[in-house]
């Protein structure tokens, strides 16, 4: 492969040196990435208030439902990329990278039309407060504005790490975290527009991000050109995306349909317990973003030895990424426990807002370890094109145990009890598809075959 190309070979060396490596550059492009929202939270809640900050931890649940199907086409995508690379199929790549990139464009403009559009009905049904409505409609209807600039983004890194490529969309990310903390002060700050000053840098920065993306690939990645007005779909590898997105695009919009089901219950318990609730999770997401990192290297390990019919290296590699996940998480956990006050305190210092944050830290952090077994086993899965387990999966432990199991423990033993049942829940995914995994039949769902690829060419 030609000097300039960052993507990397993982069906050859150590599993566990190439899944650190690959997921160092992850681990930096989530940091940037987190930090989206951590300085819009951090920015709305020390210089405009207690409601704006409520505002912009409602907003994101619900335009992560909005996104979540289209963001699976990046996922279906990133493995069939993967899972072509390790086939050596060049050709099959750089149709499957204009096939994504083509079907996202024709959807894009229906979905910002209906995110404008369902904004306010979706506040109303979650319970929104009435001293955070306002703001909260107001931040939905300038990111949904925008949002192709987040969805193009995601597209590219996609591509890229099927490709085996981690550090370039690092670039991406640190130009638009940039961007965005420097107009999130000014916006704010100097033209005091509140939340539609941090909801407008967002979308300026996410539009930077994309369109440095799409340059920076053509440039670097000679068999791969990226036109998204030019609009090229290849229909036997759509159906192959589809095929993988769909379940995985299933997967985050039922989680963010059931995060927000439990925004309604959180929101009936005041605008203070809101704002913890949101500040507590810009930690919570922070926290796990070295197990989340670690998680998606799986994906790619995983598609590109199961592309190259290297099944022996995919059990060794997943065992070794659980160790690695769970031990990364036990000591995240610790430090956040210890220090959870203090870190709540950095985007609010109203003690009603520093309890009900620390109520969640607490509760939430301890048992991550459980998801941290869960996440690697998904994502082999997904890997390996077996997209529908974690679906499955996650749509149980959310609709039979976590929410069920918030309304009765809030009910019950009162509203901070209620963060509890994020561990029932993830208990539940652990035994599905820990036990699928186990089972082994994974290994007969990989979409590269030798006789898919002639009837692609």
């Amino acid at each position: 492969m030609p000097k300039q190309h960052q993507a990397v070979d993982m069906t050859q060396g150590d599993p566990l040196g190439l899944l650190v490596r690959f997921s160092l550059p992850l681990l930096a492009g989530n940091a940037f990435q987190q930090l989206y929202n951590m300085v819009d939270s951090w920015v709305v809640g020390n210089f405009v208030g207690t409601t704006a900050l409520a505002a912009v931890g409602i907003g994101f649940p619900v335009i992560y439902l909005l996104s979540s199907l289209f963001m699976g086409l990046s996922i279906g995508g990133s493995v069939v990329i993967a899972q072509f690379m390790g086939a050596g199929d060049r050709e099959a790549v750089r149709r499957s990278v204009n096939t994504v990139y083509g079907a996202v464009m024709v959807s894009v403009v229906p979905l910002t039309l209906f995110g404008v559009l369902i904004a306010g009905p979706i506040l109303h049904l979650i319970r929104v407060p009435a001293d955070v409505y306002d703001q909260a409609y107001v931040y939905l209807q300038v990111i949904f504005a925008g949002i192709i600039g987040s969805l193009g983004y995601n597209i590219n890194a996609g591509i890229l790490q099927g490709l085996g490529d981690s550090k370039t969309p690092l670039l991406f990310l640190a130009t638009a975290c940039v961007v965005n903390i420097v107009l999130d002060l000014v916006f704010v700050l100097v033209f005091d527009w509140g939340v539609f000053g941090v909801a407008f840098a967002t979308i300026i920065a996410q539009l930077c991000s994309w369109i440095f993306g799409v340059c920076y690939v053509n440039r670097k990645y000679d068999f791969i050109a990226i036109r998204p007005l030019h609009i090229s779909v290849d229909n036997v590898l759509l159906k192959r995306v589809l095929k993988l997105g769909v379940p995985s695009g299933i997967q985050q919009c039922q989680f963010s349909v059931a995060i927000l089901v439990l925004q309604a219950l959180i929101n009936g318990f005041g605008a203070e317990f809101a704002a913890g609730f949101s500040a507590a999770n810009k930690v919570d997401t922070f926290a796990f973003m070295p197990v989340d990192s670690f998680c998606l290297a799986v994906t790619t390990y995983v598609g590109q030895n199961v592309g190259a019919g290297r099944l022996d290296r995919v059990r060794e590699g997943v065992r070794k990424a659980i160790l690695l996940c769970v031990g990364v998480c036990l000591v995240m956990s610790v430090l956040v426990v210890l220090n959870a006050e203090r870190l709540i305190m950095l985007f609010n210092t109203d003690p009603l807002v520093v309890a009900s944050g620390r109520a969640y830290l607490l509760r939430v952090v301890s048992p991550m370890f459980l998801m941290a077994i869960m996440y690697p086993i998904n994502n082999a899965l997904r890997g390996a094109g077996a997209a529908i387990v974690p679906m499955l999966s996650s749509v149980v432990a959310l609709w039979a145990a976590r929410v069920p199991a918030a309304y009765l423990l809030a009910h019950f033993f009162g509203p901070e009890e209620l963060y509890w049942s994020y561990s029932i829940g993830w208990v539940l995914g652990v035994i599905i598809s820990g036990t699928v995994y186990l089972r082994g039949r994974w290994k007969e769902r990989c979409v590269v075959h030798v006789r898919d690829m002639e009837a692609i060419l």
